[in-house]
């Protein structure tokens, strides 16, 4: 008399999660539009997040075929049991089985530093277009502005320090350091890797800061040192969600939203929709 499971379309960034044998997990946080798990061991990243068809699609997320208006967690509360493995997640009143995967690494494609130059600045423009609803949680903070110049400087010593000092700090969630270290490390990673090798010295200043200044591979080393020095005792200093986010972001894995800004900053999309998302 069971009901059959949901399907469910899960990020590549949880297959080591899903396909391994079923555990235990419990729910840290519940909305109407996503609920969060959290695996107890195993390996990261250890938040898993179910979402409806219209939320937020993180880079940890599993999305089941119905949208926030049918409810689909409401049976679904904080602190509650919860089990991921087997090519499932479950939690009270809530079956999902794994039908289908899907890339949270957005393919760029080959960029030039040209046009990733004009892809900063219309990416700046719509940032100003978009006033006060762009502007994040450490505005004013003197760390993140410090982490950017070490970054564009090419400076790694500097830009692990200032990264350190930002890790967990701000409210909620996902605290706005860590949002800020996952939006760098994928912009490294992804945009860097765009660049590729071949990506002439001096490019323009805009350029510059998104991609650590010179090559494309200089980026994804630094992305590389970076990812791995934030992630070291993530887990420890900031909460269970930021923290699996900061793994994903340092393999390259972002959500719908970023990866459009990405494409956008790539040239291959409008920036303005992109940012308003």
């Amino acid at each position: 008399g069971r009901r059959a499971p949901a399907a469910g379309a899960a990020s590549l960034e949880l297959r080591p999660v899903l396909d391994a044998p079923r555990r235990p997990a419990r729910v840290i946080a519940a909305f109407p539009s996503a609920v969060y798990l959290e695996t107890r061991g195993g390996p990261e990243p250890r938040v898993v997040a179910v979402v409806s068809s219209d939320a937020v699609r993180l880079p940890n997320a599993v999305v089941v075929v119905a949208t926030c208006r049918e409810r689909p967690f409401r049976t679904v509360r904080e602190g509650g049991e919860a089990w991921t493995g087997d090519g499932r997640v479950e939690a009270e009143g809530l079956d999902v089985k794994v039908r289908r995967w899907w890339d949270p690494a957005p393919a760029l494609g080959t960029v030039t530093p040209a046009a990733l130059a004009r892809g900063v600045r219309a990416l700046e423009s719509a940032l100003r277009e978009a006033g006060e609803s762009a502007v994040g949680g450490l505005a004013g903070h003197p760390d993140p502005l410090r982490l950017a110049e070490r970054c564009a400087a090419g400076d790694l010593a500097g830009t692990v320090e200032a990264a350190e000092r930002i890790v967990g700090l701000g409210p909620g969630l996902t605290p706005s350091g860590d949002d800020i270290l996952s939006g760098l490390l994928v912009s490294l990673r992804l945009v860097g890797g765009a660049l590729g090798p071949g990506g002439p010295r001096g490019a323009a200043r805009a350029a510059a800061r998104e991609v650590g200044r010179g090559h494309g591979s200089r980026a994804v080393w630094m992305a590389d040192w970076l990812g791995a020095a934030v992630t070291a005792d993530a887990c420890t200093r900031t909460t269970a969600l930021a923290a699996s986010l900061l793994h994903c972001a340092a393999s390259g894995a972002a959500g719908a939203e970023v990866a459009a800004v990405l494409r956008a900053v790539a040239g291959h999309e409008p920036a303005a929709p992109a940012v308003r998302r």
